[in-house]
């Protein structure tokens, strides 16, 4: 890539650059500076949107205790959190925004721009297995809500209720954020970038689909509130997607096998 924007940055984010290209095989020399800040923003977001995932779950937590032992009026806190849901996913939505204008602004100061007759399309960054892994997740995260809510009573029923919000908020998150990596503009002047950028997609693409949260919102929200079989349904849940999790991970070809037979078609 080319080597402006403002030149170099500090020698540790240099040194992450490094060792991202090294560890996708993308090449034993320095980071140019671009590379570099597309890698060190994405950091950034992820850390940040980290921060988001735990707000969310405290937040959840936070309207489910408001009803204990037995308030007036229990819709305050299901208004309150489905508030403060919007207010995330638009938070979630400046991180894309801030993204896309480094992306932006890298490509601005390359001296040529890479073609390529195919942009990435979601079989590509992430593959069916964890678009099924995704939405097999969702689904069982709702259909918990929803039975909870169907047998529930009194505070389970409210709890049930601040799942399915909470649920629908990470959803809307996932759709939003995959949204928006496929309409990132490539940013690359040749083969080697062009592979480089679309790892960077891949990688976006793969840490939105894990589904930390929706593994641990039944969990805290309900466990303590529901009869046996549901309690045993939920810590299957979570078992049976962990270990679906994982197979999907070690099988899946890597994000630089990928990358690579997107860039040869």
């Amino acid at each position: 890539m080319n080597a402006s924007m403002s030149d170099a940055g500090p020698p540790a984010e240099i040194q992450y650059a490094g060792s991202w290209l090294r560890r996708h095989g993308l090449g034993e020399g320095p980071p140019t500076p671009l590379l570099t800040a597309r890698l060190m923003v994405r950091g950034r977001v992820r850390v940040l949107d980290s921060v988001l995932q735990a707000v969310l779950i405290i937040a959840a937590a936070l309207a489910q205790v408001a009803a204990l032992p037995q308030p007036a009026d229990r819709s305050v806190p299901v208004l309150v959190l489905g508030v403060l849901v919007i207010v995330l996913l638009l938070a979630r939505a400046l991180l894309d925004a801030w993204v896309r204008r480094v992306d932006r602004r890298a490509g601005a100061e390359l001296a040529r721009r890479a073609t390529h007759p195919m942009r990435p399309g979601l079989r590509t960054l992430l593959g069916w297995p964890y678009v099924v892994l995704s939405g097999a997740t969702f689904a069982g995260a709702f259909a918990l809500g929803v039975s909870a809510l169907a047998v529930a009573e009194g505070v389970a029923r409210h709890a049930a209720i601040v799942l399915l919000i909470a649920v629908t908020g990470v959803g809307l998150g996932v759709i939003l954020q995959l949204r928006e990596i496929l309409a990132r503009p490539v940013v690359a002047e040749d083969e080697a970038s062009l592979t480089a950028d679309v790892v960077m997609r891949i990688e976006d693409a793969r840490e939105s689909a894990v589904p930390t949260v929706l593994w641990s919102l039944p969990v805290v929200l309900l466990i303590a509130f529901m009869p046996g079989w549901w309690n045993a349904a939920s810590v299957g849940f979570v078992v049976l997607g962990a270990a679906a999790f994982i197979a999907v991970r070690v099988r899946a070809p890597s994000c630089e096998t990928t990358a690579r037979r997107a860039v040869d078609l």
